[in-house]
């Protein structure tokens, strides 16, 4: 029995959960450099698949003015600059209710996020589709997609912000929007012609690994350095413990 007491206790469940976060990371980590090697050595399934699927969507915008238009809008939106602010909002949200730790949190996740996607950008330096009558231009190399990648670093924050704050269907709603924006925004940037689908996907599992290692991190924080009990981030966010502090 206290055997089973000490691998149950404390440091070792703290040194279980830490096990299984490095798992789930590298199970997105492993993806994203498989996808990055493709990229950078052209592997031909990927590249047909990338200019087919270049080509049908921009041929259907060509056709479909109102198509083209709902797409620059969702880009627009939901733009990088439109995540910064957002969670500048609820970084200065959180130093006023001196939430202070998550408000490093928050701040270090979309910079750092957002800095180390541009510098993937160039280093990568991946050419963006060139196509007849292009609806829509961007500057700047095209691996991977900045729009995707901040996107899902704002939707994840602000994601991981609120759900100590709801309930059950209001969890169900915030990951909904969590996920079906980040996708809505990496699909407008395929339509539009200014990404490849291997971009926008890099995007994807890359924002995801940087915002699972944050929150990672903040967890493993909370609970050696600030002696709090173990949370669930997926169901109750990052520090659950702070809800009556930052509710509005």
């Amino acid at each position: 029995m206290n055997g089973w007491r000490g691998r149950l206790g404390p440091e070792r469940a703290l040194g279980l959960r830490l096990t299984v976060a490095t798992a789930a990371l590298a199970l997105i980590a492993v993806p994203f450099t498989v996808l990055l090697v493709f990229v950078k050595t052209a592997f031909g399934p990927l590249t047909e698949l990338d200019r087919g699927v270049a080509w049908r969507l921009h041929a259907y915008a060509i056709d479909n003015p109102g198509f083209a238009r709902l797409m620059h809008l969702i880009s627009d939106v939901f733009a990088p600059l439109t995540w910064r602010i957002a969670v500048g909002v609820a970084v200065a949200w959180l130093v006023w209710r001196r939430a202070y730790h998550l408000a490093l949190w928050a701040a270090t996740t979309i910079t750092v996020g957002g800095l180390l996607g541009l510098a993937l950008k160039v280093v990568v330096a991946r050419a963006r589709p060139s196509l007849p009558d292009p609806v829509a231009v961007a500057p700047g190399a095209s691996f991977p997609s900045g729009h995707t990648v901040n996107a899902v670093l704002g939707a994840g924050i602000l994601l991981l912000l609120v759900l100590p704050l709801v309930r059950k269907r209001g969890r169900v709603l915030a990951w909904t929007l969590a996920v079906l924006i980040p996708l809505a925004v990496g699909f407008s940037r395929i339509a539009l012609g200014v990404h490849w689908v291997s971009d926008v996907v890099g995007g994807l599992l890359f924002g995801v690994a940087v915002v699972a290692t944050t929150a990672a991190a903040f967890e493993t924080w909370r609970r050696r350095d600030a002696g709090r009990r173990p949370a669930r981030p997926l169901r109750e966010g990052v520090g659950p413990e702070t809800k009556r502090a930052i509710s509005p």
